[in-house]
């Protein structure tokens, strides 16, 4: 064992074990693993060789007896959830590892002590070390191996002191917060999102272009989905042109004929300028692409338009041949995969990569590329930036340092451009899902959080509304999550709707030009454009953290956030409609039509936070989709009953006690699905004559909030209002009309 630095840590190495607070968690370490003490008792463990390579693959040692989650990498591009209890089912690509530790289930509870029921968690994160970066692997005998590299044969080592992270805790939220604190101030690589400026889109409803044409996007369908949606009251406030507007080439297809099959991703940039479909436009308001954008925003009322464009260009990079792009000395390299990416489900499109090569960008050169492409945006009013495939650097690192070396080049040059050009930091990142961009991440902070939405894959719905949800735990304290358009005209639209809801993610749509559901639109948009987006990100609740929501036949999933004065929780039921990649499906038994669970208070991480210091326990808990108000103690339980592709969302709000006969909660707009995020405020002022109950609400529509006793009188605005009270539940519910503007309501008893 060695231990370096004066910090002290909790974890070491006794016996060939790795003990963390005391609890057996790795057994037969090897004698070249190392422990080195990390801020407030975490720990780093590194490796020795005996000879310099550019890959290490190093044992931890065998790790049983634990429930675990792995977040782990199924394709190049995207991370998915696996849980299990055993080394061996450690996936490749394991960028994240939470285990549930409870002292029956310590291998030597005679060296430990005595047994109780105590439940901790134990964070096992691979990360970045100079040019090296981090994952893990289990093996068949129930090994967990870490692998460190560089991907450039150049760039070598024999030596890592702090590629593995480790921290335990009782609470595994705050574990993770405080752990991604920790590594941010001690890395200095990236940061953690309370220290990030937050992109202007995310409080207000979206429309991408991406499924609604794919890449035959043109400025006349821009305009009819801008005006269907407006006909339908839900006119967008932030607009992506997503990938189709570009000057593009293919230099593989002969002319006249279609494209081979995978020449499509080796297609290249032509100049930063936009494509022949948004020149020359024949309209009447508008001739060119800057004109459109000032159109659009006069009539349609968008604030922010947002291009699309890769990390390196294009797909296939920047056309060499190119006169305008040769400024930036771009040639032609040949991406290697490493077997960690081979390791899982290979990828079509990065197969066709590596075969047709990319077009590099002279590193030196990308900080003049990316500025030279933003500042044209810039000054023709766009306000932001989608950057895609983004993973593809970590293949092109070799003859550059490696690929942490490069990917760090590209991400502080992007996000340099984009405060340079961009307010407000308008950068949305996407298929960047390797550690290598996640620890690089010092300003940009939203990016995506699982696979697209696929409209047409319908056994990939569940799969996209867990992944979400579970990546989320580990990206949402680097990042606001973005979980990705969906269409409002959908079997599944209502589903992912009410996920979006409660993600506390930027909420769009992908809905084809008059193909729009605005019953469900209206239940997540304000009439301004605006949305009652949750506080953070949406994360499975702590009982769902080990289970497996998907496939495993019986439990459901369940996600929470707050608002600013109460929770929210989803339920989802997401068995018997898809079935993970890269694992089979050992149910013996078909999935059951319904499946049962409950949700109780407990379930929202933190809620006494907001709940004041009138709170004696006591919840109000609303059902959106049944309408039922129920009121329970913080420990009850609510029985919730779904069948596959259903689910219900529940506001819980904390009573406060406001004297011996008036006890309120309010629920906010019992209209929308995230009802309590239009709640502002709440207080109270008692006298000789009675107490008044004093509410900020943003909004309009249907509010509702539970009432121990009728009030005498309501005024919204100081103006007298009618309502409806309910003594058996206790719900009072009243219209609000007008804008959408804080509206102040006063109740009297």
């Amino acid at each position: 064992m060695t231990i370096t630095s004066n910090l002290t840590t909790n974890n070491v190495i006794q016996d060939g074990c790795l003990l963390v607070n005391g609890k057996i968690i790795f057994t037969q370490v090897p004698q070249n693993v190392i422990v080195s003490p990390a801020p407030f008792g975490s720990s780093f463990i590194g490796a020795t060789s005996p000879t310099p390579s550019s890959r290490h693959v190093f044992s931890l040692g065998v790790l049983q007896g634990y429930k675990f989650l792995s977040l782990f990498r199924f394709k190049i591009w995207w991370m998915i959830p696996r849980v299990g209890n055993s080394g061996s089912e450690v996936p490749i690509e394991t960028q994240m590892l939470l285990l549930e530790a409870k002292e029956e289930s310590t291998l030597l509870d005679k060296v430990t002590g005595p047994s109780t029921d105590d439940t901790f968690y134990i964070l096992v994160l691979p990360v970045l070390e100079g040019a090296f970066r981090a994952s893990l692997q289990g093996t068949s005998t129930n090994e967990l191996e870490f692998c460190v590299e560089s991907g450039d044969p150049d760039v070598q080592t024999s030596h890592v002191s702090e590629s593995v992270f480790i921290n335990s805790g009782e609470n595994p939220f705050e574990l993770m917060k405080n752990s991604i604190k920790i590594l941010a101030e001690h890395k200095g690589t990236f940061s953690h999102i309370e220290n990030k400026k937050m992109p202007a889109h995310l409080d207000w409803f979206g429309w991408c272009t991406w499924d609604a044409f794919y890449q035959d996007v043109n400025p006349e369908g821009i305009r009819e989905g801008l005006e269907s949606l407006s006909q339908g009251g839900c006119a967008p406030r932030f607009l992506i042109i997503d990938d189709g507007w570009q000057d593009t080439c293919n230099e593989f297809r002969k002319e006249g004929e279609e494209n081979s099959e995978g020449t499509q991703f080796a297609i290249r940039l032509r100049s930063i300028k936009e494509n022949e479909k948004f020149q020359r436009l024949s309209s009447d308001d508008y001739t060119n692409l800057p004109e459109f954008i000032k159109f659009m925003k006069e009539r349609y009322g968008l604030k922010y338009v947002y291009m699309w464009h890769a990390l390196v260009g294009y797909w296939g990079g920047l056309l060499p041949s190119s006169e305008s792009l040769k400024k930036y000395n771009p040639k032609i390299v040949y991406p290697v995969q490493s077997p960690g990416n081979v390791g899982n489900l290979r990828d079509v499109a990065m197969d066709s990569i590596e075969r047709y090569g990319i077009g590099l960008i002279d590193p030196e050169k990308i900080n003049e590329f990316y500025n030279d492409y933003h500042s044209y945006l810039a000054s023709i009013d766009v306000d932001g930036i989608k950057v895609d495939i983004q993973n593809v650097v970590e293949t092109i690192g070799s003859g550059y340092g490696g690929r942490v070396t490069l990917t760090a080049l590209h991400q502080r040059a992007l996000e340099e451009s984009v405060a340079r050009n961009f307010k407000s930091n308008n950068l949305i990142s996407c298929m960047s899902h390797n550690s290598d961009s996640i620890f690089s991440s010092t300003k940009s902070a939203v990016a995506r959080a699982s696979e697209d939405f696929m409209p047409r894959e319908p056994t990939l719905q569940t799969l996209h509304i867990v992944s979400v949800s579970f990546n989320s735990l580990f990206l949402g304290e680097i990042v606001v999550p973005d979980w990705d358009m969906f269409q409002s005209k959908h079997d599944t639209a209502d589903f992912h709707a009410a996920s979006r809801a409660i993600g506390g993610c930027a909420v769009y749509v992908s809905d084809k030009p008059g193909n729009h559901d605005f019953n469900i639109l209206r239940k997540l948009i304000l009439p301004d454009g605006s949305i009652l987006r949750a506080r953070y990100a949406g994360r499975p609740t702590r009982d769902c953290l080990f289970k497996d929501p998907v496939m495993d036949g019986k439990s459901l999933m369940k996600i929470w956030n707050m608002n600013k004065l109460s929770g929210i929780i989803g339920v989802f039921n997401c068995q018997g409609a898809g079935n993970w990649p890269l694992k089979q499906n050992s149910l013996d038994n078909p999935t059951p039509k319904i499946i049962s669970d409950h949700v109780s208070p407990n379930d929202v991480e933190f809620l006494g936070e907001v709940a004041g210091d009138k709170w004696h326990g006591d919840c109000a808990v609303y059902s959106f989709n049944s309408g039922i108000l129920i009121k329970v103690p913080d420990n009850g339980k609510v029985e919730v009953s779904l069948s596959v592709l259903t689910c219900e969302l529940y506001t819980i709000c904390p009573i406060t006690v406001i004297d011996e006969a008036v006890h309120f909660a309010p629920i906010g707009l019992i209209d929308m699905y995230n009802s309590g995020g239009a709640v502002e405020a709440l207080s109270s002022t008692t006298g000789p004559n009675g107490c008044i109950v004093k509410i900020e609400v943003r909004g309009c529509g249907c509010f509702g909030a539970y009432s121990s006793t009728k009030p005498r009188h309501c005024t919204v605005d100081m103006m007298e209002e009618e309502f409806t009270y309910n003594p058996e539940e206790g719900l009072l519910t009243m219209k609000l009309e007008g804008g959408c503007q804080v509206k102040n309501m006063e109740f009297m008893y």
